[in-house]
């Protein structure tokens, strides 16, 4: 699997609620990542540990989690990667507020990572 297969499969494992799954390949990634890229997989891989701290009932971990990788999100373009960077801030924003609220959350409501407009049309002409 190339490393584009593997930020992927991340993905997939991530809205799938695969948290664990998708920090470890993500972070395989992150070890041998240049700049800008190794900061955006940082932030991945601290939002993906905050939802699975937080699916193990580990909210003070998940808190400070979330707050860590919004703040690598931040410095990313809202289409990085193409992916919707800044959807996908808005709800782990959402997400943070719930947490620091400390108010129950339901699992659907945990924000899934989706491809840019024009991601999704370059992929469907197959380039």
């Amino acid at each position: 699997m190339n490393d584009d297969e593997k930020f992927e499969r991340g993905v997939a494992d991530f809205n799938a609620g695969r948290f664990f799954e998708a920090h470890e390949l993500w972070e395989e990634l992150w070890l041998a990542a240049p700049e800008p890229e190794k900061t955006f997989l940082q932030g991945m891989i601290q939002v993906a540990a905050a939802f699975h701290h937080h699916g193990r009932g580990n909210a003070r971990g998940a808190k400070s989690l979330l707050a860590a990788g919004m703040a690598k999100l931040a410095a990313c373009p809202g289409d990085f990667g193409g992916l919707a960077i800044d959807e996908l801030r808005k709800e782990v924003g959402e997400w943070a507020e719930i947490a620091r609220r400390n108010k129950e959350s339901r699992p659907w409501d945990i924000p899934k990572i989706h491809a840019t407009k024009d991601a999704r049309r370059k992929k469907k002409r197959g380039g």
